[in-house]
C-alpha cells in the first residue's frame, strides 16, 4: 500500500471533521436567530401606510403609531405661507418650515401629537388658534409654525 492511497484513518478524520463542522453550524443557527427582534417588537414599530388621497386641503387626520397619535395635516396655501413667514427666532424650537417638511411636499405636515408638558394629546381645530389645543394645560399650539399664548397657571 502506497502513501498516496487514502486509508481508513484518513476517511475517519474527514468524516469526523465534517460532522463537527455541521454540528457547529447547527449550534450557531439558534444563537444567531435569537438576536433578531421579537415579532411583537416588529409589529409595534412597523411603519404604517396612510392613504393621502382622500384628505382635503386644510383637513387634519389622526393615525396611531406605537400607541402615539400622529397628525397628518394637508396644509392650505395660506397655512404654508404663514409657516414660511414666521420669525424663526421667536419659536421655542427655532427651525424653519422648510426643515420640518419633506422637500417638494410642503403641503403635508406630519407631527407626533404629544404635549411635552404633561403628555396629553392635542385636539385638532379646538381652542383660540383653530389648529390644535391641548385641553389639560390650556396651551394652544400651531405646529410646526409657532406656539400661541401660554395660559398655564
Amino acid at each position: 500500500m502506497s502513501s498516496a492511497e487514502p486509508t481508513r484513518r484518513d476517511f475517519l478524520y474527514i468524516a469526523t471533521a465534517s460532522v463537527g463542522a455541521i454540528g457547529a453550524a447547527a449550534a450557531l443557527v439558534p444563537l444567531i436567530a435569537q438576536m433578531n427582534p421579537d415579532a411583537s417588537t416588529i409589529a409595534a414599530g412597523a411603519p404604517i401606510e396612510v392613504d393621502l388621497t382622500p384628505i382635503a386641503d386644510g383637513q387634519v387626520i389622526k393615525v396611531f403609531w406605537r400607541g402615539k397619535p400622529i397628525y397628518v395635516n394637508h396644509r392650505t396655501k395660506k397655512q404654508i405661507e404663514e409657516a414660511e413667514n414666521v420669525d424663526v427666532a421667536k419659536l421655542p424650537d427655532p427651525q424653519p418650515d422648510s426643515a420640518r417638511v419633506k422637500p417638494g411636499h410642503s403641503q403635508w405636515s406630519v407631527l407626533i401629537g404629544i404635549c411635552t408638558h404633561l403628555g396629553c394629546i392635542p385636539i385638532a381645530h379646538q381652542g383660540p388658534t383653530t389648529v390644535t389645543s391641548v385641553p389639560v394645560t390650556a396651551r394652544s399650539t400651531i405646529p410646526p409654525v409657532a406656539f400661541g399664548k401660554d395660559r398655564r397657571r
